[in-house]
């Protein structure tokens, strides 16, 4: 299992449109990949998952993956969350 912890600096979090992008990323991996926010949890694969953690600018999250490729599964989501723009 790989973790890394990453800040939401896009302005409205993980809203609906950069949370599709996050679960389109996430789809490409075998890995089990999700996040962790203020103690919840959810598949970054289940897009309702994503949208359900609330998650808001300046939030620190953790991106948690397990599997054959889970080092590149949280390298590249981690880079997308940092990278989101509005």
């Amino acid at each position: 299992m790989v973790t890394k912890e990453v800040v939401v600096k896009n302005s409205t979090g993980l809203h609906a449109r950069p949370a599709t992008l996050l679960v389109k990323k996430a789809s490409g991996f075998k890995s089990d990949v999700s996040i962790e926010c203020n103690g919840k949890k959810a598949n970054v694969k289940s897009l309702i998952g994503v949208l359900s953690l609330g998650v808001t600018k300046d939030a620190v999250i953790k991106v948690v993956a397990s599997g054959d490729d889970e080092t590149l599964a949280v390298e590249e989501i981690a880079k997308l969350i940092e990278n989101l723009e509005e």
